[in-house]
């Protein structure tokens, strides 16, 4: 197994420059790599922690280390997850030309960044530093990866099989360099020493890296809102929202926190939802459950983050019927008054009643203008009209359609998202952009420009301006 030596008695300062001076070297010596080259590095880095007898035992490594989530959540990640990813991003072309437009006598080069400073939460330890890996190698850049402290022993473990892999293949491995010890000290000099900041972790994190001085790229809060219309299929809905909320028990920042049902399908779908093991509290409960999920100043209890429903339910002093995966909290408000409204990475949803699609549409806005707004929500629905009018009306980034929103809108092998942890927000989260962020934020473009075939004109005064000109003389 290749070791990443690092220097006891060194600054956060200093033991991040010698980090960031060997990954240097190693992107310098692939800086002129083929296309061809570099898509067989990315293919070995995958290969490396997916594939049959590691993959399982990355799974249930990352489950003991962290103690968050589940098995059968990890593995789907690090086998499943990072194919698709690989899949997605395989055949892009990011070596050389990579656009042409004909019409504008335009070119656009592909340039490495270089050092590209990666963090990764403790709830997506395990497939978050292969994805961002290959996003970054994929733009013949080098990356270092901070974890959190909680899986640290788990992203060592994934870095070293992929530089391992790197070194196999003739490549330098420290292409990948994971830090072994890290502190918000080292990890702060690596955001202020890199070249670029992939950040993805809790808003605090995430602000830090939009203060490092380093361009930098963040995810906003997620807390995701999902709506159930009159016409929807409640049988496919009720199966795919336990999907989500359930996945990875609830790990992802993606998985549904509120769902809303119109008051025409409200009683069936609580039925639906009630066979899919979901467990419908009444006030008493969700008192127990509000003063276990927060204390007083209104912060989340992290020993309730991504564990399983029965733990939950001893920790409130509560009892629940045999094979409830997921607690359904009646709630009518938002904002701080109401915290299950926000997000709870939990097994737990708040449950809204909507007379329609307006009122369902008033309720997400007003619940992500608490906490997500720019993430993403979902629709279960057959009407185009409601989904275009949710689409349009609401501050988000993402609407995941007839979908599990946790395991769709990063990308997945039923619809066209590009494959990432790493989800933009737009202004509404307080990020730089709204998509799915992949390789192609992770390099420079040179613009290559000559000078078109025919010059062109500009049109007359009456075509350019048009009425404008009668209506203000």
């Amino acid at each position: 197994m290749a070791e990443q030596l690092e220097t006891p008695g060194l600054s956060p300062e200093e033991e991040i420059r010698g980090l960031v001076e060997r990954s240097r070297a190693a992107q310098r010596q692939i800086e002129h790599y083929t296309q061809e080259q570099v898509d067989e590095l990315i293919r070995g880095m995958v290969w490396s922690v997916a594939k049959p007898g590691v993959a399982e035992e990355i799974a249930q490594f990352t489950v003991d280390e962290t103690q968050l989530g589940n098995y059968d959540g990890k593995y789907l990640k690090i086998q499943r997850k990072t194919r698709a990813t690989l899949m997605d991003i395989i055949d892009d072309k990011s070596v050389g030309v990579i656009e042409e437009y004909p019409e504008r006598n335009i070119v656009v080069i592909a340039k490495p960044m270089g050092v590209i400073g990666a963090l990764a939460p403790s709830t997506n330890p395990e497939a978050t530093p292969v994805i961002k890996a290959i996003h970054a190698v994929k733009g013949r850049n080098s990356i270092i990866v901070a974890p959190h402290p909680r899986a640290k022993l788990t992203n060592k473990k994934i870095c070293d099989l992929m530089r391992a892999a790197l070194k196999q293949m003739g490549a330098p491995e420290d292409l990948v360099i994971g830090i072994e010890n890290p502190s918000l000290e080292t990890t702060n000099e690596l955001m202020r020493q890199c070249d670029r900041v992939l950040a993805t972790g809790g808003g605090a994190m995430v602000k830090a890296a939009y203060s490092s001085g380093t361009p930098a790229l963040g995810v906003g809060v997620g807390n995701a809102v999902i709506t159930v219309d009159e016409t929807a299929d409640l049988d496919d809905a009720a199966d795919k929202i336990r999907i989500s909320k359930t996945l990875d028990l609830a790990a992802s920042c993606s998985s549904d926190n509120s769902v809303i049902l119109v008051d025409a399908v409200y009683d069936q779908m609580i039925e639906k939802l009630h066979h899919q093991g979901g467990y419908l509290c009444n006030e008493e409960e969700k008192a127990k459950l509000q003063k276990t999920l927060w204390d007083d100043e209104g912060h989340l209890n992290t020993a309730i983050v991504a564990q399983p429903a029965e733990k939950i339910a001893a920790m409130a002093g509560m009892s629940i019927p045999e094979g409830t995966q997921f607690y359904i909290v009646p709630e009518d408000g938002f904002g701080p008054e109401h915290p299950f409204s926000g997000e709870k990475l939990s097994v737990i949803m708040a449950l809204y009643r909507a007379k329609d699609i307006n009122h369902a549409i008033q309720l997400t806005n007003d619940i992500q203008a608490y906490q997500g707004q720019g993430h993403s929500c979902g629709i279960y629905s057959q009407s185009d009209d409601n989904i275009m009018q949710l689409a349009d009306a609401t501050h988000t980034s993402r609407v995941m359609v007839n979908q599990p929103q946790a395991a769709s809108n990063s990308g997945n092998l039923w619809n066209g998202m590009r494959q990432t942890f790493s989800l933009g927000c737009g202004s509404w989260g307080g990020n730089g952009t709204n998509h799915n962020i992949s390789w192609r934020d992770l390099i420079n473009e040179t613009w290559v420009s000559k000078p078109l075939v025919q010059e062109k004109t500009l049109p007359s005064d009456e075509e350019l301006f048009g009425n404008v000109i009668d209506k203000l003389g």
